[in-house]
């Protein structure tokens, strides 16, 4: 799905501009991407982290945030240096019969994603307004589709929309941190690299095997490709360094939330018998409980805030799938109701919304090496990237970085169907 696109100015035009507009028009992409990273499925593992654990995991949501740095930033250069986005790429290098895999696996992710996305949306409704869960998914993929429609007016929209969903959720916890005793030797101890145990280590490797949302991947790179016009190869390197600090900014906000859910929780949960701090709601009575409503509340709206802008994005994200790999579109109400039907199943049979929301991530973790795989064999070739290329550097810390993720995502889905 591409949006419409406003009148396009050169790089040279808006580098010829003065004013803080002319700047800004550079950032954006990377707070679309940066949702997923604070989806509702982060919410639950960061608070169960620091429940159980205190401090000590919090260097892994920071090791687990640089990881994400480097992999959004190549997904943007793609689309820069080539104009077109990863499942197009994916579709144009790869025989078609392994791009309609790669398009079905990336489906499937796409519908897990809305999955986990809506229940979030629908259990911060329940809590906030006491509306029933299958009311709230509706309530959340209508949101979602609104959020979508903000593109007829261009991608600007569509972009400041999402990031002051983002703004919600920061300041939400942001309010929360500032309001706490947060034990200083602790919090620096927690950034020194050790594990406690077996169940310490599941529960880093669930952190760090989610880390990287395989719809994002192919959604930055459409979200940079073709968004300002660069003519000649300076462009390009400009535009490049630009969307460096967007993703450095957006995705260090990021990185900010997930720090701050798993503070509050320690500060607030550890040691403590205060049940049920694993699941949503569970963290919702709590925060009432030891601290107050306010926190409460304020916790319920940065998840309300998650579950709208994620399934937006993730909706946005399944259009650029479809279109990319087989060169189809379909109507986005349409899109819209395939991906949001296995949610209100969920909802309305009144299954544990908290597990399928952790199965949710499971299936998403098959679709990992899909998306971060041809990305990184695709940025590693001059013929293709030109001067936008991967250092030789880059290519090597990338590739660890995905055989990381994609060997800990295997681990994850192993203990997962195993029960070990």
């Amino acid at each position: 799905m591409t949006a419409v696109q406003e009148p396009a100015k050169t790089v040279a035009e808006i580098r010829a501009t003065r004013g803080m507009r002319s700047k800004l028009i550079f950032f954006g992409p990377a707070f679309v991407a940066a949702i997923a990273y604070v989806d509702p499925g982060n919410f639950a593992t960061n608070f169960s982290a620091g429940a159980q654990y205190g401090y000590l995991l919090l260097w892994v949501i920071i090791g687990a945030n640089l990881l994400a740095m480097l992999i959004q930033t190549l997904s943007a250069k793609l689309g820069m240096a080539t104009g077109r986005n990863l499942p197009e790429m994916c579709q144009e290098r790869f025989p078609k019969t392994v791009s309609r895999l790669m398009w079905v696996q990336a489906e499937l992710v796409a519908i897990a994603t809305d999955l986990a996305e809506v229940i979030g949306g629908a259990i911060a409704l329940n809590l906030l307004f006491g509306i029933p869960l299958f009311t709230g998914g509706v309530i959340t993929g209508i949101v979602a589709f609104a959020l979508l429609a903000l593109q007829n007016r261009g991608f600007r929209p569509f972009e400041l929309a999402i990031a002051g969903l983002f703004g919600v959720i920061l300041l939400g916890f942001l309010t929360t941190v500032f309001r706490i005793g947060i034990d200083g030797p602790d919090l620096a101890a927690g950034l020194i690299p050790r594990f406690e145990g077996t169940d310490s280590l599941l529960l880093a490797t669930g952190i760090l095997g989610a880390t990287v949302m395989p719809h994002v991947i192919y959604l930055h790179s459409a979200l940079t490709s073709g968004r300002i016009p660069a003519v000649t190869a300076d462009d390009r390197r400009f535009l490049m360094r630009r969307q460096r600090a967007d993703v450095l900014i957006g995705m260090g906000l990021a990185g900010v939330v997930n720090a701050a859910m798993l503070v509050i929780s320690a500060a607030l949960f550890f040691g403590s018998n205060i049940p049920d701090t694993d699941t949503l709601e569970g963290v919702h009575a709590g925060l009432a409980r030891v601290l107050d409503q306010p926190a409460a509340f304020a916790f319920a709206l940065a998840l309300l805030a998650s579950g709208f802008a994620s399934s937006g994005v993730g909706t946005y994200a399944g259009q650029v799938v479809m279109q990319g790999f087989i060169q189809r579109r379909i109507p986005l109400l349409l899109r819209r109701l395939l991906t949001l039907t296995p949610a209100l199943v969920v909802l309305g049979l009144g299954l544990d919304a908290t597990r399928a929301l952790v199965l949710s991530q499971v299936v998403l973790s098959f679709g990992i090496p899909f998306a971060l795989v041809p990305l990184v064999l695709i940025t590693r070739d001059r013929a293709v990237m030109k001067e936008l290329v991967n250092h030789k550097i880059t290519t090597a810390v990338a590739s660890v970085a995905a055989a990381l993720i994609i060997g800990l995502n295997g681990f994850l889905i192993w203990q997962t169907v195993t029960g070990a």
